[in-house]
């Protein structure tokens, strides 16, 4: 079903459900002979969700062969990479330059308020439906894990005004935050990017950092690709449409959208992001439409 402006989720169905995926991604890269991260929840999170492919993919109860094997391998290998990315930049924000208010937007199964090792004081803000915030955070409680943080959740749609929701739950815009957008633009329709960088912008404070990621050839490549995966998914019994998240529509490169609205920016291609971890980008036609995709960070002047 194609995506609309009133449409909603939980963590087994539509958008939701791609949260569920990473959080699967991030489980069987946390269990590597070598893992590049180590997300201890991400695997009991998925369980449960209670979506049977995902299920078993954590579960190893599904031969990772053939074609099935070359997209979940792709898939795995960058979303250890991205995670990486987006720990290491909280880490920095909080550790390095002081920062003690983390923003995680739209937050599906993330469990850095409860893994990462936050500086005493930080309050980290979850912002999602209110149905994934409610699902996890009961899953987190009856597992009895403990944030490593100040956890506030923010249980608002990014459509809604969630920066009144935001500061309502006490976060102070003239303080310095650190801000995450993690495979989140591909949800949103080009207009919606916009206004959330202007959104953000507002609320940033001077030495306020942001992490997102861009793909200057989403729409296209991304619909091909999700189309093909969802395929292959099927056939293990998954009826989950990717092709038809994502919205269509000429974007905004975010680089010059946030250098414009005053942020100091760098971006980094994914392929130099794999080097930096030691991690090799795989070559060939699956991988290729990634392979433009970069990870960004943006300091507020």
């Amino acid at each position: 079903m194609a995506r609309s402006d009133t449409d909603s989720w939980d963590l087994a169905s539509s958008v939701g459900a791609t949260a569920t995926m990473v959080a699967a991604a991030r489980a069987i890269a946390s269990a590597e002979p070598e893992p590049l991260i180590d997300d201890p929840y991400a695997a009991k999170l998925v369980r449960a969700v209670g979506v049977e492919f995902f299920t078993k993919l954590v579960d190893g109860d599904i031969a990772l062969d053939g074609e099935l094997a070359e997209g979940a391998e792709l898939m795995i290998g960058i979303m250890a990479v991205r995670t990486k990315f987006f720990d290491d930049f909280f880490l920095a924000a909080t550790g390095e330059a002081g920062v003690r208010q983390a923003v995680i937007l739209a937050s599906g199964l993330d469990s850095r308020a409860y893994r990462l090792p936050w500086p005493e004081g930080t309050v980290v803000y979850e912002i999602d439906q209110p149905e994934v915030i409610g699902a996890k955070t009961a899953t987190m409680n009856q597992i009895g894990a403990t944030p490593s943080a100040e956890r506030r959740t923010v249980a608002v749609d990014l459509r809604d005004d969630w920066p009144a929701a935001l500061r309502a739950a006490g976060f102070d815009p003239a303080a310095p935050s650190a801000w995450s957008a993690e495979g989140l633009l591909a949800y949103l329709p080009p207009a919606a990017q916009d206004r959330l960088f202007d959104n953000i912008t507002a609320l940033s404070a001077p030495g306020s950092r942001l992490a997102t990621e861009f793909h200057p050839d989403m729409a296209a490549n991304l619909r091909e690709r999700g189309n093909a995966m969802s395929e292959q998914w099927r056939q293990h019994g998954l009826d989950l449409d990717l092709g038809n998240l994502w919205y269509d529509g000429e974007r905004n490169s975010v680089v010059e959208y946030l250098t414009d609205a005053g942020w100091s920016v760098t971006a980094r291609r994914r392929p130099e992001l794999f080097a930096e971890y030691g991690r090799t980008f795989p070559a060939g036609e699956t991988a290729a439409h990634q392979r433009n995709s970069q990870a960004i960070i943006a300091v507020r002047n």
